[in-house]
């Protein structure tokens, strides 16, 4: 029993990790879209502070969201799943009308009430967590048969076909990625899943190939000094943001490349203003923190799952994949590793309903965890089989020598 207080301090410990990891990335958020945006803010709205005073508003909406979710029990979003995929889906139907969705350099993402611009996409991301984590836990031992796992498959095909008509192919790699994850770890047979990476695979690269657009920017992506003042301009002054941040960065404001050198600099290339500012040192450090929020969240995946709650566990688990995959995309193609493609940074980039979406999962989480300690209600269904989750060792249940039960984790 002398062994309690100090199990109990090391999960507090622990605890304080995911909130820690946020508050981080989004402290930084705050002061590089102040310096990435100013002058740009300062030559189109005349107000430097313009994109700053946008982004702590949408911080403070963001606030109120994540508490908002966090107040509502999991079971309640279990049952929730069916309207929430209605919900989005028709918010991506609606966004494609024309003189209802606002077109934007050749993509229509975006619809505006009463001055406030949602994009449909991020509201997807979260609606089809919640459907997904909530489908598999019910259908993980059904899903060893093709009538079951063809309905997931129908499901995201149908979803990335809207975002596709937007186009939104990034939010559509994205997506894929998590749900795929999610099915295969939901109890998914591996022959069933690499047929179906394969197809979706093949899906992507064929699409790819058939839009010039897309063509244009694989082809790029490979020499992007080739085309250096056309098509290859933006990676370009990218690549030449990092090269100016060498080790440690010019200095907090001094970056040249936010002088309409390299657009969206505040948005999908904050990293790269972030690298230029900071350098290779404060690149890692964002990196660092990324992956100590998603170690975080699949820490809450193997405390889910000791306790039995799969709901929760498979819940976790899409959003560590989802927030760790978007901001590697965002940063392999800052840095050249990726294709160009249009995504935010999660807690950092300037952009509403990104900001949104993602403080609204940092409540789930939180709801997650609350749930597990035994303050408020059940952490899910528990009715049906792990699938797969139990058989990684990553996930496997551990005991402690202070003879705490199995369904402490630690």
């Amino acid at each position: 029993m002398s062994e309690l207080p100090s199990l109990n301090t090391r999960r507090d410990f622990l605890d304080a990790l995911l909130p820690f990891s946020v508050l981080a990335l989004v402290s930084i958020g705050v002061v590089m879209v102040a310096s990435a945006s100013i002058a740009f803010a300062t030559d189109i709205y005349a107000d430097p502070w313009y994109f700053l005073k946008r982004h702590l508003v949408f911080l403070l909406i963001g606030a109120i969201a994540a508490l908002l979710v966090s107040q509502i029990p999991l079971a309640i979003w279990s049952r929730l799943s069916w309207p929430l995929l209605l919900f989005s889906c028709l918010l991506l139907i609606v966004v494609l009308v024309p003189g209802i969705g606002r077109e934007v350099n050749g993509s229509r993402r975006w619809l505006v009430f009463a001055g406030i611009t949602i994009q449909p996409a991020e509201v997807a991301k979260f609606c089809m967590l919640v459907f997904f984590a909530s489908f598999l836990t019910r259908r993980s031992k059904q899903l060893h048969h093709w009538s079951s796992f063809m309905v997931p498959v129908v499901i995201l095909t149908m979803v990335a076909f809207l975002l596709l008509l937007q186009p939104d192919f990034g939010s559509v790699v994205v997506l894929s990625g998590t749900v795929l994850a999610m099915v295969f770890l939901g109890g998914a047979r591996l022959p069933h899943t690499f047929l179906l990476v394969a197809a979706a695979a093949c899906g992507l690269a064929l699409m790819a190939l058939m839009s010039p657009y897309r063509l244009q920017r694989l082809l790029t992506f490979l020499d992007p000094w080739g085309d250096q003042f056309a098509s290859g301009y933006q990676l370009t002054q990218s690549l030449i943001a990092f090269g100016r941040g060498e080790w440690f960065g010019v200095g907090l404001g001094n970056s040249v490349q936010k002088l309409f050198y390299l657009p969206e600099a505040h948005t999908d290339f904050i990293f790269a203003i972030l690298a230029e500012e900071w350098g290779m040192f404060g690149g890692l450090v964002v990196v660092g923190l990324f992956a100590l929020l998603t170690c975080s969240l699949l820490r809450l995946v193997r405390e889910a799952l000791a306790q039995q709650k799969f709901f929760a566990a498979l819940l976790a688990f899409g959003m560590a994949i989802q927030i760790a995959g978007q901001a590697f995309v965002n940063m392999g193609v800052a840095s050249g590793l990726l294709p160009t493609k249009g995504l935010t940074l999660p807690f950092v980039s300037s952009g509403g309903s990104s900001l949104i979406i993602c403080c609204a999962l940092l409540g789930l989480a939180l709801r997650i965890r609350t749930e597990l300690r035994g303050q408020f209600g059940q952490a899910g269904d528990s009715e049906e089989s792990p699938g797969l989750f139990g058989k990684l060792p990553i996930f496997a249940r551990r005991r402690t020598s202070a003879g705490v039960g199995s369904g402490e984790v630690v």
